[in-house]
């Protein structure tokens, strides 16, 4: 897929059904129970009846989405661990065995590991979206051609397109690579025009000393290449990593098939943040699930106007804070099939007074 090629499908995306909105409004105010009384959950379904235009939801099948890439800029001294820990922990979902494998069997979610562009050879049993073995050192210069971008987006979207064709109505996110909370924060503090120290946290547990060389490695990255907030794409390129890209094109690709994406945590919320500045009627498909003990993350959930319904102080990754909150779906769901309405048990309905 080219740049123009991208630019074109993404004029295609189509805004909410706000019939179905209404309709899963009126369904929730019917029910036997206070009007709004199970707040953010009932508007999760009701959103999720104007993305899909189906105001009688269903989410049964479920995946969650591990894209796992390496970054170049770990060279600078920005993680506790090298890259090699990223191919293990990618060998490791593939085997079912990591924190988020265990949190979706829980939940009755698939897990799909996707290799982005580690470095090596590719891992067996994991979905093959290779675009290089890792990016670039940022703070040498771009993170990754600017054609690579837009292959990482476009492998995302169709990510999302095989897993509707195999029946699946709702995906998690989720990211593996060590070095993608100091990625993250670079494009974070482009794209929202705030200081490199203000979006920049401990990721998986820095000493004060690695936390100050991480900062700087963004900051010397953001000098070296000049990206301009204006240009999101061209930001992932200068900054980012296949992960993030990716991602961008998952929740891109969600807008495009009516699918609902749920956020994990920061790095997630960042690649949601491009994809909205990339396609603003992308937002539909965008879904957060928690608000991540990264200093940032709740920066990011404003900017994009998304209120979490948990928050846990989680930040380990691999998608576990979507999935955590798939039981809240199941709960809401639940009650919204299943619950009886005012005039099934003979009770009169409140009336509303806002």
């Amino acid at each position: 897929m080219t740049e123009n090629e991208l630019k074109n499908l993404l004029t295609t995306v189509t805004p909410p059904n706000e019939t179905a909105r209404a309709a899963a409004h009126a369904h929730w105010a019917a029910l036997a129970k206070p009007l709004g009384g199970l707040g953010q959950l009932e508007t999760m379904v009701e959103d999720t009846a104007a993305l899909t235009g189906d105001p009688a939801p269903d989410f049964a099948r479920r995946a969650v989405l591990v894209l796992c890439a390496d970054n170049g800029v770990v060279a600078q001294g920005v993680s506790q661990t090298d890259a090699s820990v990223t191919r293990a922990v990618l060998k490791n979902l593939t085997a079912r065995r990591t924190s988020v494998c265990r949190m979706a069997a829980a939940a009755h979610c698939d897990v799909v590991p996707v290799d982005m562009g580690i470095a090596g050879a590719p891992v067996p049993g994991a979905v093959n979206c290779r675009v290089a073995a890792g990016t670039a050192d940022f703070t040498q210069g771009p993170a990754m051609t600017r054609a690579q971008a837009v292959q990482a987006v476009a492998a995302g979207i169709e990510l999302v397109r095989v897993q509707k064709q195999r029946g699946v109505r709702m995906l998690a996110t989720g990211e593996m690579g060590i070095g993608n909370t100091t990625t993250s924060s670079a494009v974070a503090s482009v794209l929202l025009g705030r200081p490199a120290a203000e979006m920049t946290g401990r990721g998986a547990g820095l000493s004060d000393e690695g936390l100050r060389r991480k900062i700087d490695a963004i900051k010397r990255g953001i000098e070296k290449n000049k990206p301009d907030a204006a240009d999101p794409l061209g930001v992932l390129a200068a900054l980012g990593g296949f992960d993030i890209a990716g991602l961008c094109g998952v929740f891109l690709g969600g807008a495009l098939e009516n699918t609902p994406i749920i956020m994990d945590g920061f790095i997630s919320g960042v690649a949601a943040l491009c994809a909205v500045r990339l396609c603003p009627a992308a937002e539909k498909a965008v879904f957060a699930s928690h608000v991540s003990a990264e200093p940032a993350a709740h920066i990011v959930l404003e900017a994009l106007h998304k209120k979490p319904p948990i928050t846990a102080d989680l930040h380990l990754g691999e998608g576990t804070g979507a999935v955590a909150s798939l039981p809240l779906w199941d709960m809401a769901l639940a009650v919204y099939h299943g619950c009886y309405s005012f005039a099934e048990g003979g009770i009169a309905p409140y009336t509303p007074h806002c």
